[in-house]
């Protein structure tokens, strides 16, 4: 299952909330795991480098992905309102990150509001980047890399 592009601006312009925003811009951009999202700290975020940092990703390895223009403008605009303290993206309690299910909830109401039809999940974004990066000629086993 992949998302068009022009389905992915939809979705993401469909959803209003600016930290819900921020943390499904940067799944969809870093082809990030749900998991490896709800653990990014601010410290992961380089924007000299222009890379995410996600550490502990599956079998644990650490890794280095993208980090967009825009994506970059989304999370600068998200921490200014939000100055998230340890996790990138806290949950209800600050000490604590997002939870899976809460990301979950966030992706299908914005998938509805977007008048998505498709079985889409939160991982289908992960998907989508990569299928992205392939249809633009980005060599295979760069994006196999990061993706981890």
């Amino acid at each position: 299952m992949v998302l068009a592009r022009e389905e992915i601006r939809s979705l993401l312009q469909c959803t209003h909330n600016l930290k819900h925003r921020a943390i499904l811009t940067t799944i969809y951009s870093g082809g990030l795991r749900i998991s490896e999202a709800t653990h990014l700290k601010a410290s992961d975020i380089d924007s000299k480098r222009m890379m995410i940092r996600v550490q502990g990703g599956k079998g644990n390895k650490d890794r280095y992905t993208l980090l967009g223009n825009r994506t970059l403008d989304i999370l600068k605009e998200y921490w200014k309102a939000y100055q998230p303290a340890e996790w990138l993206f806290p949950g209800r309690a600050p000490s604590s990150p997002i939870s899976i299910s809460s990301i979950q909830r966030v992706f299908k109401a914005s998938l509805q509001r977007a008048g998505i039809k498709k079985k889409a999940s939160v991982h289908t974004l992960r998907h989508s980047f990569a299928t992205h990066l392939l249809e633009s000629g980005t060599d295979l086993y760069y994006i196999q890399r990061l993706l981890g």
